[in-house]
């Protein structure tokens, strides 16, 4: 165990290696109680907190969080109770629909590549470029040949993403369908989340095998060196969320960032 209670190098898939979702545990098992999760979730997101000031402070570093996962896994929930207690100065959280308008006459990246953090930002895409070897290959929106040729561009586009200065940490929620029942059936029941219910949600789920299988191809052939992906446990929504903050703060603190030193003596400074 980490000082952050949570192995994260214990989440990755490995380069190289394929992600077999199906050995992977949904939820991850511990000992500790809700109260003491919790409470290491907080000093977790206070840490990060620090962290994204130091960054913005810094004007140097850029950090990108690629969130993707089934229906129902908690993608909006994770960037809630994750980034709630963080300035939202240096924070921007980005949510890809289907392209529209002028996004339609560019190559699919063009519209994902605006959206990159500059230095100093800390950037969320809820759902991504990965969409586009994910829903259109399950939909088959466009020819295999096309898709296929699409993870090879998007290791390319963030090894040129890494070596232009931007830190990629990318993570699958991982869910059973059992779960996604349990979850979509909540959102049924309670009149105040029938907001959140689309019956168009249950035409996804009867495609649930082959969404499973274009996210395991998508994880083993763009888990790279330079941008890995980490399979998080999502049924315990605390920890889940403890994971993803851990993985941030490890990430950051692996920056070495410092504030910048003042370009003028402070000691020398008086306010009257």
């Amino acid at each position: 165990m980490s000082k952050h209670r949570i192995d994260v190098s214990k989440l990755i898939v490995k380069p190289g290696s394929k992600a077999r979702l199906a050995s992977r545990p949904t939820s991850l098992s511990t000992r500790l109680n809700k109260a003491d999760i919790q409470g290491l979730l907080d000093k977790t997101t206070q840490r990060l907190d620090q962290l994204q000031e130091v960054m913005y402070a810094e004007g140097r570093q850029r950090l990108l969080l690629v969130l993707q996962a089934m229906d129902a896994a908690g993608k909006d929930s994770t960037i809630r109770h994750v980034f709630g207690p963080v300035n939202p100065q240096g924070v921007r959280i980005v949510s890809f629909k289907a392209p529209v308008g002028e996004e339609l006459t560019h190559d699919y990246l063009w519209r994902i590549h605006q959206q990159v953090p500059s230095r100093g930002r800390l950037v969320v895409f809820n759902r991504s470029h990965y969409e586009d070897v994910l829903i259109v290959r399950v939909k088959n929106l466009v020819p295999p040949e096309v898709w296929k040729r699409r993870y090879q561009q998007i290791n390319d586009f963030e090894r040129m993403l890494t070596e232009e200065g931007v830190t990629i940490v990318k993570a699958y929620l991982h869910i059973s369908k059992a779960y996604q029942k349990k979850r979509l059936q909540r959102r049924l029941d309670n009149p105040d989340k029938h907001w959140k219910f689309n019956v168009e949600d249950l035409k996804e789920r009867a495609r649930w095998d082959a969404y499973r299988k274009a996210y395991e191809v998508a994880l083993t052939r763009c888990s790279t060196p330079h941008a890995p992906w980490h399979v998080i446990p999502a049924e315990d929504r605390r920890l889940r969320d403890l994971a993803v903050a851990t993985l941030l703060v490890k990430t950051l603190e692996g920056l070495k960032m410092k504030y910048p030193k003042p370009n003028f003596d402070p000691r020398k400074v008086k306010i009257v």
